[in-house]
C-alpha cells in the first residue's frame, strides 16, 4: 500500500476557511509560488492533471482541497504559494489573509508540509514561514523539492547546507516529482499523519 499512488480526488476550492465543510484530519501544503506544489500533488497521486500546474508561478489562487478516496474527510490542502507570483498588492493581501485564516483557524489541521526548493535552499521567506508556523504551534514536515535538478557533485553539500539553515539535521525528505525520488517515503508519511492516530 505504501508505494501505491495516494488515492486523491479534488473535492473543492474555497476563498476562505469558513467556506470549507467539516473534515476529520487535514495536512496543508505550503511553499513558495514556484516550489512545485501542484507537481508534487500530481506525483503523489500518480496523475497528470489532478492539480493544475503552470509555467508561471502563482497558478494556485484559492484553498484547494484534495480528499483521500479511501478515507473520506481526510484531506491534503493546497494553499497559494508565497513570494514570486505576479499579482497586485491587494490580491497578495487577500491571499495572505486567506492562508493565515486557514492555518490559524482550522482545528482539524494536524500539520504542514513545508516545501523548500532544493535547488536554491531556504529563502528568507521560507525561514520566516518556518518561524511563524513554529510560533503558532503547527508541526512541520520538511520536504525539499527538485532533487533531480541538482548535480550529483553538489548534492551532498546542498543537502548539508539546506538542513543546517532550517535547523533540521535529519528531518528533511528530498523528492523529485518528475523522477519519483522520495515519493514512496512521503506517501507513507502522509498516510501515517492522516490515518494512524
Amino acid at each position: 500500500m505504501s508505494n501505491s499512488p495516494l488515492p486523491l480526488r479534488f473535492l473543492q476550492s474555497a476563498a476562505k476557511e469558513a467556506q470549507l465543510p467539516e473534515s476529520v484530519r487535514e495536512l496543508a501544503l505550503v511553499g513558495r509560488s514556484n516550489v512545485g506544489k501542484s507537481s508534487l500533488l500530481n506525483a503523489l497521486a500518480n496523475r497528470k492533471n489532478l492539480a493544475r500546474t503552470s509555467k508561471s508561478p502563482g497558478a494556485t489562487k484559492l484553498i484547494n482541497v484534495f480528499e483521500l478516496e479511501s478515507a473520506p474527510r481526510h484531506w491534503l490542502v493546497d494553499l497559494p504559494g508565497y513570494g514570486y507570483a505576479k499579482v497586485s498588492p491587494n490580491e497578495r493581501k487577500r491571499w495572505q489573509a486567506m492562508i493565515e485564516g486557514y492555518l490559524t483557524g482550522r482545528e482539524q489541521l494536524v500539520g504542514v508540509i513545508l516545501l523548500i526548493d532544493g535547488e536554491v535552499g531556504p529563502t528568507a521567506l521560507d525561514l520566516q514561514t518556518q518561524e511563524w508556523l513554529t510560533h503558532i504551534g503547527l508541526p512541520i514536515i520538511y520536504v525539499a523539492t527538485k532533487h533531480d535538478k541538482i548535480k550529483s557533485s553538489r548534492l551532498k553539500t546542498r543537502k548539508r547546507d539546506l538542513t543546517a539553515k532550517l535547523g533540521q539535521a535529519k528531518g528533511v525528505s528530498w523528492v523529485s516529482a518528475s523522477k519519483g525520488t522520495g515519493m514512496a517515503e512521503l506517501r507513507r508519511r502522509i498516510l501515517v499523519e492522516l490515518l494512524e492516530h
